[in-house]
């Protein structure tokens, strides 16, 4: 689809010859939507813990031990693509390069997921336990720097770079055991906090007029470790699955452009 919108964007522009990308002393103003898709960081890591009586999380299990057996789960498996989309304002330095500020949201619904095992001794069986973390909702800020290639005509490419902070919404969890009927509902999992966030990122600018275009962009964004809550879970020896929730992604955008 991206790739289908760049070809319709490139033929459109392919008459007059429009002035595209910044003017130095010149103000801009964006707007630009996408996807985000993780491919690296844990929304919890793996760890092994004995509970030596279930008998708090259900009465009818009193006596009985276990031992938790979580695996690691990523962003890609809890949560899938994320959307986002933004504002930005630049000012050109010069017909080649410009710094910004962009102001984004992104976001994923909630997530359901096997996140390991119980193993019980008494039954030499293993019970499935599953996780439900609610929605992932980011907000961030950052400045950069763009740099274009070209002689400021025309279809052309770009590169720039972005640093900043990123506040994530607080994120609960509800872990169950069908078989043994436990639920530990709604749990504290991570803290709303800011985060160090940046990114690069390439693509192409596209005029349409000489004060409207498009971009088409593809990049890598990291965010830092998130602030875990431990209040729930640390009981069941689980305090360390979430000293994580770093986030690499690859974000696809278009953004529409007005140059003033």
């Amino acid at each position: 689809m991206q790739i289908k919108l760049l070809g319709a964007a490139l033929l459109m522009a392919a008459g007059p010859a429009f002035a595209a990308g910044p003017e130095q002393g010149k103000f801009s103003m964006s707007v630009f939507g996408g996807a985000d898709r993780p491919i690296s960081g844990d929304v919890h890591t793996g760890a092994v813990a004995p509970v030596p009586d279930l008998g708090p999380l259900n009465p009818d299990l009193a006596g009985v031990s276990a031992e938790l057996r979580i695996r690691s789960r990523d962003h890609q498996q809890i949560y899938g693509t994320a959307r986002s989309f933004g504002l930005e304002v630049g000012y050109g330095l010069s017909d080649r390069s410009e710094v910004f500020l962009q102001a984004k949201e992104t976001s994923a619904d909630d997530g359901r997921v096997r996140v390991g095992a119980a193993y019980v001794p008494a039954l030499d069986t293993e019970l499935d336990v599953f996780g439900r973390f609610s929605g992932y909702d980011a907000y961030t800020w950052e400045v950069g720097y763009r740099y274009y290639f070209g002689d400021g005509e025309g279809v052309r490419p770009f590169v720039a770079a972005r640093v900043g902070a990123t506040e994530t919404d607080d994120i609960r969890a509800t872990f169950e055991i069908p078989d043994a009927a436990i639920t530990i509902s709604n749990a504290p999992f991570y803290k709303k906090d800011w985060a160090l966030s940046g990114g690069l990122e390439a693509g192409v600018h596209v005029p349409f007029t000489e004060r409207f275009s498009m971009k088409f962009t593809a990049g890598v964004n990291y965010i830092d470790d998130l602030s875990d809550d431990d209040s729930a879970i640390g009981g069941l020896g689980l305090a360390a699955i979430n000293d994580t929730g770093r986030r690499v992604s690859v974000p696809l955008s278009i953004t529409g452009r007005w140059d003033f």
